[in-house]
């Protein structure tokens, strides 16, 4: 429900979390979508609208680096603005306000299209989706998951300079540093899109040689990609010791360990560790099932499986992500609202708009209650209360 607020108002008695840090006794003032100021409480004007948060938390909205589907559509099967609306509309409930449609392996002709339809939305709304996500097809056939066999395949020229050529749309590619020619890594890079390595079966070498190329992001840390051995640390051993790179990681208890999270946590820190869902149309629904890479994904007991038991996306939201992160994981909850603001904001170049609660950011905030739950999400500066009266107008 949309409380109807004006065009300026401010956001008082809450507690801000932002960047890693807490500040109180501070108001926001929000005017025609963009933060204004914060400000100590005393100084607020007695004229301006005014919401109280009740001490609730005041949160950057979250941030989305991998999003396949959610609310019943999926990006694959529909490229259309509408499902990018109707993702977008699901996100609001769960606090994210901005994320990268990701389209898994397919042809060059989806492709294409996902491009187009990502720009035209783009230009549209700049904040909402920041980017595509390419996630394959220059893939491990190996380590394919449930990305379609027949489609996973080696770079080739065109689609290299097609993806090249739209570097202001496509904001990430995820491949597999072994099965592409020299050379791949620097070509994306200089253009201007953050490589990801992901879906991999790389040597911990092949991985520090795709780094030093220019990969400065993972992709779902420990899945799809070998395990760390004794002798061959491989891509999780490569990326855990690297100083620099960023990772996402899927925090729902079913594609990692709650300890290994905590491990890549303590090991790369909230500035280089995003939550990220990688959802699918079962995430904000009761859908029970849906096509996926060619194959029908079953939801049940908060899995996505296929009929062979391969994992197929999740079912997880956000702010499901933020609270496992803290009650299971055991993150303090500025380091876990970091993981899924500001740091993939920095990620993906956008950290001057999105990602923390700074005058001149753009106004996309999430309200959590002292459960870590969701009560209001405030996107391009229209607050919207999800009906818990915990939002008191003055």
């Amino acid at each position: 429900m949309d409380t109807g607020q004006t065009n300026t108002f401010a956001l008082t008695d809450g507690i801000i979390i932002s960047g890693g840090e807490i500040l109180e006794n501070h108001a926001v003032i929000i005017s025609d979508g963009t933060i204004q100021a914060i400000i100590p409480d005393d100084q607020l004007s007695k004229d301006i609208e005014t919401h109280s948060l009740g001490k609730q938390w005041l949160c950057p909205g979250f941030i989305d680096l991998q999003l396949n589907g959610c609310g019943g559509v999926l990006f694959n099967s529909d490229i259309s603005t509408n499902t990018l609306d109707t993702m977008h509309q699901t996100n609001l409930r769960h606090g994210c306000t901005s994320f990268l449609p990701t389209l898994i392996t397919c042809d060059d002709a989806d492709i294409q299209q996902s491009i187009s339809v990502t720009r035209e939305y783009k230009n549209r709304h700049p904040f909402r989706v920041p980017g595509l996500h390419l996630e394959g097809p220059w893939l491990n056939p190996n380590r394919k998951g449930i990305h379609d066999a027949e489609q996973v395949r080696r770079p080739d020229a065109n689609l290299l300079r097609l993806i090249c050529d739209n570097s202001n749309t496509i904001s990430m590619v995820t491949l597999a540093p072994e099965v592409c020619p020299s050379g791949t890594i620097e070509q994306l890079t200089e253009a201007g899109i953050r490589v990801a390595i992901g879906h991999t079966a790389a040597t911990s070498t092949e991985v520090e040689q795709a780094i030093k190329a220019g990969a400065g992001f993972a992709t779902h840390l420990f899945n799809a990609m070998p395990p760390l051995t004794n002798r061959e640390p491989g891509p999780v051993g490569a990326i855990l010791d690297d100083q620099h790179i960023c990772a996402g990681i899927i925090a729902d208890g079913v594609h990692v360990n709650w300890q290994n999270i905590r491990l890549a946590w303590r090991l790369l820190g909230s500035k280089r560790l995003c939550l990220v869902t990688d959802a699918t149309p079962a995430a904000g629904t009761q859908i029970d099932q849906f096509l996926f890479g060619g194959q029908t994904v079953y939801y049940r007991d908060g899995k996505c499986l296929s009929a062979e038991g391969t994992i197929g996306g999740s079912a997880l939201t956000m702010d499901a992500a933020v609270k496992h992160s803290i009650e299971n994981v055991h993150i303090p909850l500025t380091e876990a609202v970091c993981m899924a603001t500001t740091t993939p904001a920095r990620s993906i170049g956008m950290s001057k708009h999105i990602g923390q609660i700074k005058p001149g950011m753009q106004a996309n905030l999430a309200i959590l209650d002292q459960d870590h739950s969701v009560t209001a999400t405030i996107s391009d500066g229209q607050l919207i209360d999800w009906g818990n009266g915990t939002l008191n107008r003055q």
